[in-house]
């Protein structure tokens, strides 16, 4: 071998080396399902969320996380919840789990809660949904005293969930990951709560953001409990989120291997930003992620 062909076969060992073995080892058959949180298009869920369900099954997506539920009269995207899951039926689509607002609970009293909850997860049951989230939590929680009291609701609420025979999990920010005296919200949170009835959704373009670790360190602490993953890209200059393949995260080198995850669903997402429209940028993810990263989930 001469020189200039022994550079040439190091540098494709060295870009081996850097792709998570599991990508190497995938079959390229998906296994899980092409998953959509309809947050990122919560504008056309408002006009019309029938012809936007309908568009978003064209673009090749088929199970869906909402951001859509009205506890006090119990619908989703203005229907009720029977309602809503008909016209999913006839689609052929699926809404495996659910942001619910719970941060807006946090100082309620107990049986306001449970109340709610139990609303919540009528409303999952009836949608056949998998899981349950915790997807945010208010400004003015986000201190040490504010995660401990989250942590303390997380139990009692996943408890409830779990005991109805759904999952329950919560799903990170960026401000999970500020410092806090030397801790962080997020350690508060893995801390104190039972990870048998609180798992966890990963935002990946949060981690990659604001964290001192990748997605795939995170996993490796605490295997199994990582059950969703929320993939969305980074923008190159400004950081705010953008399509997928149109910024600055390498999925293929930062994705985690999903068995180690305990990976039940995954869904692209982008809360903003687009270059056109929701619309477009739904599309534009979907085939991204159809052309380079399907195969490997």
């Amino acid at each position: 071998m001469n020189r200039r062909n022994f550079i040439k076969s190091s540098a494709g060992v060295a870009a081996l080396a850097s792709i998570p073995s599991f990508l190497l080892a995938c079959d390229q058959r998906p296994k899980y399902k092409l998953g959509y949180q309809l947050y990122s298009i919560r504008d056309e869920m408002e006009k019309d969320p029938v012809a936007t369900l309908k568009a978003l099954k064209k673009m090749g997506y088929e199970d869906f996380e909402h951001f859509g539920f009205d506890g006090d009269v119990q619908t989703y995207y203005g229907f009720k919840t029977k309602e809503f899951k008909s016209i999913l039926d006839d689609l052929g689509l699926s809404i495996s789990s659910g942001h619910y607002p719970f941060s807006n609970f946090l100082n309620s009293d107990d049986n306001t809660i449970k109340k709610y909850v139990d609303r919540c997860i009528e409303g999952a049951l009836t949608m056949q949904s998998q899981y349950i989230v915790w997807p945010w939590l208010a400004p003015e929680f986000r201190n040490i005293d504010g995660f401990k009291r989250t942590a303390e609701r997380l139990n009692v609420i996943g408890e409830q969930v779990t005991n109805a025979g759904l999952g329950f999990a919560y799903h990170n920010h960026g401000f999970d990951f500020a410092n806090l005296s030397g801790t962080s919200g997020y350690d508060i949170v893995l801390k104190e709560t039972d990870a048998d009835l609180v798992k966890l959704q990963i935002d990946m373009y949060w981690v990659m953001h604001s964290a001192s670790n990748t997605p795939a360190e995170m996993i490796a602490k605490h295997p199994g409990r990582y059950v969703m993953w929320h993939i969305k890209d980074m923008h190159k200059e400004s950081r705010d989120y953008t399509e997928l393949g149109n910024g600055s995260i390498n999925y293929k080198e930062i994705m985690p291997d999903p068995e180690i995850s305990g990976l039940e669903f995954y869904y692209i997402e982008q809360g903003g930003n687009y270059t056109l429209n929701s619309m477009e940028s739904a599309r534009y993810s979907a085939n991204y992620f159809k052309r380079n990263l399907q195969r490997y989930l």
